[in-house]
C-alpha cells in the first residue's frame, strides 16, 4: 500500500512542477499583490494577452517614443525659419590705411583725405533665411520617424514576450482546474465504496479496519485538493497582476480551442530589421542631401566705425542683404566609404534576420514533433485508461463481494487514477504545445 501512494504521490508531484518551475525567474513586477477591484467571474486566453499588454509598465515606453518623434521632427522643421544672428566687436589698431598725397600737382594741394581712426567698432544682425538646403532637413524628417520606428517596434518585440508568460500561467490554472475535476471524481468513487463497506460493517460482512482504509485515502485526496486549490489561488494571483484584474476561486477561464498551427513566420522582429534597413536608406538620402549645394537670403544691418565709407570717420548705420551660395565639396572625398559602411550594415541586418529565421524554424521543428508526439501519447491514454477503468470496475465488484481486499482495489484505483492525470498533463501539454508553436510564428 505504501509503495502505491509513493507512485502516486510522484505522479502528483511531476504534474504541480510542470508549471510551478514558472515561478522560478519571475521578477518583481511578477511577484506584487493583485490589483484591488471587481472580482472578474471568467476570462479568455485572448483577453488576457489584450489586458497583460496594456497594463505592462512598458507600455508606457510607447508614449515617449511617439512624443520623442514629434518634437524632433518639430524641431526640423524651425529649420526652415529666418535664422538671427548678432555679432559684435571692439578693437584698437596698431596702423591703419593712409594715403599718401606728396608728389602730386599744385593744382591737387587742396585735397586731403581723412585718416582713419585706431579704435573701430561693428555691432550687427544678420537674418539669413534658407532658401534650398540639398533636402538635408527633408531627410532629416524622415530619419526621426525611421528611428521612432525602430523603437516601437522594439518595443513591441519586448511585449511579444508577454504571451509565453500568460500561456504558462494561464495553461497551469487550466490543468489544475482538470485535476480538482478528477479529484472529485475519485472522492465520490471512495465515498461510494465507503458507503458500500460500510452497509457490510453493520451486516456483519465486512470488518471496519477496510473502512478506515478507504477513509484515510479518501482524507489522502481530500488533503491533494487543498494543495491545488492552493496553487490554482497563486496562479490567479499572478494572471491578476499580469492582467490588472482581480480573480478569485470562483473565475473561470475559459479553454481555447485546439488548432492546426500555421507555419508562416509572422514574428515582430522581421518588421524590426526591416525598420533598421529603412533607417540605413534615409542616411543615404541624407548623405547625398547633405553634400549639394546651399542657397539662402541673407539681410545684415548695423552700427559700424567706419561704416560701409571707409572715408567718413564718424560712426554710421548700414545695412547689406543679398544671396548666398554655399558648397562643401570635402563631403564627395569619404562619401563613397561611407555608403560602403551602410551596405555592410544593411548586410549584417540581412544576417541577423537570416539567423532569427533559422533559429525560429529550428524551434518550430522541435515544437512540431513535440505536437506529434503528444498527440500519440493522448492515443495511448485513452487506451490505457479504459483498461485501468475495467479493471478498476471488475476490482471493485470482488472487493464489494469480499473477493479481494481492500487494498488490491485502492491500488487499482490509484493505477486509473494516474491514467486519468497523465491524460489531463498530456492534453494541457498540448494545447499549450499548440499556443507556444502559434506564438512561435507569430501568429
Amino acid at each position: 500500500m505504501r509503495i502505491i501512494h509513493i507512485k502516486y504521490y510522484s505522479i502528483m508531484k511531476k504534474i504541480l512542477m510542470f508549471f510551478s518551475l514558472l515561478l522560478i525567474g519571475f521578477d518583481g513586477y511578477g511577484q506584487s499583490s493583485p490589483p484591488i477591484g471587481q472580482v472578474i467571474k471568467a476570462i479568455q486566453l485572448e483577453e488576457c494577452y489584450k489586458l497583460a499588454k496594456q497594463q505592462y509598465p512598458l507600455i508606457k515606453q510607447r508614449d515617449l517614443i511617439e512624443k520623442t518623434k514629434d518634437y524632433s521632427i518639430e524641431n526640423v522643421g524651425k529649420g526652415y525659419l529666418p535664422q538671427v544672428n548678432f555679432n559684435g566687436q571692439a578693437t584698437y589698431q596698431s596702423a591703419v590705411t593712409t594715403i599718401a598725397v606728396s608728389g602730386l600737382p599744385p593744382a591737387f594741394d587742396h585735397l586731403s583725405f581723412p585718416e582713419l581712426p585706431l579704435e573701430q567698432f561693428n555691432v550687427h544682425g544678420e537674418v539669413d533665411q534658407t532658401i534650398y538646403d540639398g533636402g538635408v532637413m527633408k531627410q532629416q524628417k524622415q530619419s526621426d520617424a525611421a528611428n521612432a520606428d525602430i523603437q516601437q517596434q522594439n518595443l513591441e518585440v519586448q511585449l511579444y514576450a508577454l504571451k509565453d508568460r500568460i500561456n504558462q500561467i494561464y495553461f497551469g490554472v487550466l490543468l489544475i482546474d482538470e485535476q480538482v475535476k478528477q479529484n472529485d471524481l475519485t472522492q465520490k468513487d471512495l465515498q461510494s465504496s465507503i458507503d458500500k463497506i460500510q452497509e457490510g460493517v453493520k451486516n456483519g460482512t465486512a470488518l471496519s479496519s477496510s473502512v478506515d482504509e478507504l477513509q484515510a485515502e479518501l482524507l489522502q485526496q481530500q488533503q491533494d485538493k487543498i494543495q491545488l486549490e492552493a496553487s490554482r489561488r497563486a496562479y490567479l494571483n499572478m494572471l491578476g497582476v499580469f492582467t490588472g484584474q482581480q480573480y478569485d476561486t470562483t473565475t473561470t477561464l475559459e479553454l481555447p480551442l485546439s488548432f492546426t498551427p500555421s507555419d508562416s513566420i509572422k514574428r515582430p522582429e522581421l518588421s524590426f530589421y526591416d525598420f533598421q534597413k529603412k533607417n540605413d536608406d534615409v542616411q543615404e538620402k541624407i548623405l547625398n542631401a547633405s553634400n549639394r549645394p546651399k542657397f539662402s537670403y541673407f539681410l545684415q544691418g548695423g552700427y559700424a566705425l567706419p561704416g560701409l565709407d571707409a572715408f567718413n570717420v564718424t560712426p554710421a548705420w548700414f545695412y547689406i542683404t543679398g544671396f548666398r551660395l554655399s558648397w562643401n565639396l570635402g563631403g564627395y572625398y569619404t562619401m563613397k566609404n561611407q555608403k560602403q559602411l551602410l551596405d555592410i550594415d544593411r548586410q549584417g541586418i540581412d544576417i541577423q534576420k537570416e539567423t532569427f529565421l533559422f533559429n525560429t524554424k529550428i524551434t518550430l521543428k522541435q515544437q512540431s514533433s513535440d505536437i506529434e508526439k503528444l498527440h500519440a501519447v493522448i492515443d495511448k491514454d485513452n487506451n490505457i485508461i479504459v483498461k485501468r477503468t475495467e479493471v478498476k470496475d471488475a476490482s471493485k465488484a470482488q472487493m464489494e463481494n469480499g473477493i479481494i481486499t481492500i487494498h488490491e482495489y485502492i491500488s487499482e484505483l490509484d493505477a486509473e487514477d494516474q491514467a486519468k492525470q497523465s491524460l489531463l498533463l498530456h492534453e494541457v501539454q498540448l494545447l499549450l504545445a499548440e499556443y507556444s508553436y502559434q506564438n512561435t510564428t507569430g501568429n
